[in-house]
């Protein structure tokens, strides 16, 4: 297991053995986001929609590349109640945090984050909601760890704070392409 992105997950394996809440992660992270980029390989790009490219999943993580083309952005969502870590690997991520719906009505941005390669960003549902995007005219490529693995998420409109359930999928599973709109994200 020469590669550093199978090393790093070697790591966040003893990692959340050792501690559930994964406390080091994000410095594991960090030093992987800042030295490496074997993490090319599984980087995918489309025009039409950003893309959530898996890299390892397993009882205690799914790790992703996501790749964000020019003007692409994630819908506001939540994490289904587990944490998530977002390592940038190239280009400057911007986060939105919104307040969540105590009713119907607009949502209320609480604030916004730029995030520069190499830095590693962390959120749950306790914290806020999220968009995530590149900054405007540019692209990104970031790294996710979700501890556990999401299937669904809730996606909020930001204008009425309707909420609806979304399955979440793959645009690649280590390195190949799951199809044109995805494969369905199964445990």
């Amino acid at each position: 297991m020469s590669a550093p992105i199978l090393a790093l997950q070697l790591e966040l394996v003893r990692e959340f053995d050792r501690d559930p809440r994964g406390a080091h992660v994000a410095r594991l992270l960090s030093e992987y986001a800042a030295r490496e980029s074997d993490w090319r390989k599984y980087a995918l790009f489309r025009p039409d929609v950003y893309t959530r490219n898996l890299v390892a999943r397993n009882e205690h993580f799914e790790m992703l590349i996501l790749c964000w083309s020019e003007g692409q952005a994630s819908p506001i969502h939540n994490h289904a109640g587990q944490n998530c870590w977002m390592g940038v690997l190239e280009g400057e991520i911007e986060e939105i945090l919104f307040d969540a719906p105590s009713g119907p009505g607009p949502l209320t941005v609480r604030n916004s984050k730029t995030h520069v390669a190499g830095r590693v960003a962390f959120i749950n549902d306790d914290i806020a909601l999220h968009r995530v995007r590149p900054l405007p005219g540019t692209r990104g490529i970031s790294l996710h760890l979700y501890s556990k693995p999401i299937d669904v998420c809730n996606i909020y409109d930001e204008s009425t704070g309707r909420v609806v359930e979304s399955s979440l999928v793959y645009h690649s599973i280590e390195g190949v392409v799951a199809g044109r709109s995805g494969a369905m994200a199964r445990g």
